[in-house]
C-alpha cells in the first residue's frame, strides 16, 4: 500500500518514514500512546474511507450502505460482547467529542456536572473553563486529599449533596490508581445524578481485568479506542438502554455528519484482537511493568504522587528536585525517551511548565518488554534527572535507548506493504 503514497507524494513518505524511525528508535512513554497492529492499520486505511454512511445501521441517509451496515453492526455486537453493554455507539470520532455526546444527550446548559480537578488527574473535556463544556455547564470539581493524593471521597459526597449535580464523572488522564465505582453508585444514587465513567486511559485494562469494570455501576461509559486497547484513534460510547436513543441522537446529527467508517472498521478489529487471551495477558503486563518502574525510580530517590501505580501510569513529581516538567520532559526525549510533563496534584506551577511528568508503559509493553527492560529504563530516567547539566550522558543514554529498541522492533515491514 505505501508504495503507492511514494511513488505520489515523496515528501509525504519521507515524512512518514521519519516518524516511523522515531517510534522505532525511542522509548514512547506517552501514557495514552501506543502501537496499533498491522491489521488495524490496514482497516484505518482500507476503501471504507471513501463511503458516507450518515445515521445507523439500517437507517441510513444514503444509498450504497449495505457493507457500512454490515461493518458498523459488527463492531456493535463485539463491544456488546466485549463489555456486557445495553447499548453501544461506534461512531464517535475522540473522546471529547464522546463525553460532549453524553452532555449534549443528558443535560441542558447550566446543569451541573460534578467532576474531576485537571490538575488533580482530570481531563480537559471534564470541565476546563476554556473548554466547551466549562463555558456551557456550572462545574464543581472534585479531586485529591493532601496528604494521600488520593481521590477524596468524602469530599465528593459532600460536594454532590450541596450542589446538586445532574452528572457525575468519574475518570482521569493523570491518576495511577483505581476508581471505586460501588462509592460513586452511592453518591449518584443519593442525589440522583447519571454517573458517568470516561475510561479513555484504563479501558484496555479493564479488558483485561486488571482494572475495576464501571459497566455494573454506571449509567455511561466513554472510552478512546487507542491509548491500553492499541486499535485507531477514536472513541465509542457504552450506556443503559434508557439512554440509548438521545444519545445515538446527540452523536448524529447533533454533534457529526458522516462517521468515519474506516475507523470503525478498524475499532471491529481492536475489538476481536481484545478477545483473544494474549491481549489480556498483555494488559496484565503493563501494569506490572509500571509497578516495577515506580519501585525503581523511588529506590533512586523520585517521588511519586500517590506513592506509586495500580494502573499503566506513574506520575513523577520532579519540583522536589528543583526541576520543570518541561525542563525533565525535553531532557529525557534527548535521552531518547518520550514523556509529557504533567501537573501533580496542588501544583504552584503553569500546565505549560508543571512540576511532574507522565510516564506510561502501554507502548513499551506492546513492544515486548518487560521487567529487567522496564528496570533499565527506570535507571536511564533517574539519571538522566539527577544530571540535566551533562547534555553528553544523555547523547549516551540515546544511543544505549536504540540499542534497546532494536530488539524489539515494531512494523518490520511496513514501508514495503
Amino acid at each position: 500500500m505505501n508504495r503507492y503514497l511514494f511513488a505520489t507524494d515523496p515528501e509525504v513518505g519521507e515524512i512518514l518514514k521519519g516518524e516511523l524511525r522515531r517510534q522505532q528508535e525511542t522509548l514512547v512513554m506517552i501514557a495514552s500512546e501506543n502501537y496499533a497492529s498491522e491489521a488495524v492499520l490496514a482497516a484505518q486505511g482500507s476503501v471504507f474511507t471513501n463511503k458516507y454512511a450518515e445515521g445507523l445501521p439500517g437507517k441510513r441517509y444514503y444509498n450504497g450502505c449495505e457493507f457500512m451496515d454490515q461493518i458498523e453492526s459488527l463492531t456493535i455486537s463485539r463491544a456488546k460482547q466485549l463489555f456486557g453493554a445495553e447499548h453501544v455507539n461506534a461512531q464517535p470520532h475522540s473522546g471529547s467529542q464522546a463525553n460532549m455526546a453524553v452532555y449534549q444527550a443528558l443535560l441542558q446548559p447550566g446543569d451541573t456536572i460534578l467532576s474531576m480537578k485537571l490538575d488533580h488527574g482530570g481531563h480537559l473535556s471534564h470541565g476546563l473553563k476554556e473548554h466547551y463544556s466549562g463555558l456551557i455547564y456550572r462545574i464543581v470539581h472534585y479531586g485529591v486529599r493532601r496528604d494521600t493524593e488520593l481521590i477524596d471521597l468524602e469530599r465528593a459526597w459532600e460536594l454532590a449533596r450541596m450542589y446538586r449535580p445532574q452528572l457525575i464523572i468519574v475518570g482521569a488522564s493523570a491518576y495511577p490508581r483505581h476508581f471505586d465505582f460501588p462509592a460513586w453508585r452511592e453518591i449518584a444514587d443519593e442525589v440522583g445524578a447519571v454517573l458517568m465513567a470516561d475510561m479513555a486511559h484504563v479501558i484496555g485494562l479493564i479488558i483485561g481485568k486488571v482494572h475495576p469494570d464501571p459497566v455494573p455501576y454506571c449509567d455511561v461509559v466513554t472510552f478512546t479506542t487507542h491509548k491500553t486497547m492499541r486499535g485507531p484513534r477514536g472513541a465509542m460510547i457504552l450506556c443503559r438502554q434508557k439512554y440509548a436513543r438521545a444519545i445515538d441522537h446527540a452523536i448524529f446529527p447533533g454533534q457529526q455528519g458522516g462517521p468515519f467508517m474506516q475507523a470503525i472498521a478498524a475499532k471491529a478489529v481492536a475489538l476481536r484482537e481484545a478477545m483473544q487471551p494474549e491481549f489480556r495477558r498483555c494488559q496484565a503486563r503493563i501494569v506490572q511493568n509500571a509497578q516495577t518502574l515506580a519501585q525503581v525510580l523511588q529506590e533512586r530517590g523520585l517521588r511519586l504522587v500517590t506513592g506509586g501505580t495500580d494502573n499503566h501510569l506513574v506520575l513523577v513529581d520532579v519540583g522536589v528536585r528543583r526541576l520543570t516538567g518541561r525542563e525533565a520532559a525535553n531532557a529525557l526525549e534527548e535521552a531518547g525517551i518520550i514523556v509529557n510533563k504533567n501537573p501533580i496534584p496542588f501544583d504552584t506551577r503553569p500546565t505549560n511548565i508543571t512540576s511532574g511528568i507522565r510516564i506510561g508503559t502501554p507502548a513499551i509493553t506492546t513492544r515486548g518488554m518487560g521487567p529487567a527492560e522496564v528496570e533499565q529504563i527506570g535507571e536511564w530516567i533517574a539519571e538522566v534527572l539527577e544530571n540535566l547539566d551533562r547534555p553528553s550522558l544523555r547523547l549516551r543514554i540515546r544511543e544505549e535507548v536504540r540499542d534497546l529498541c532494536r530488539q524489539f522492533p515494531i512494523y518490520a515491514d511496513y514501508l514495503e506493504q
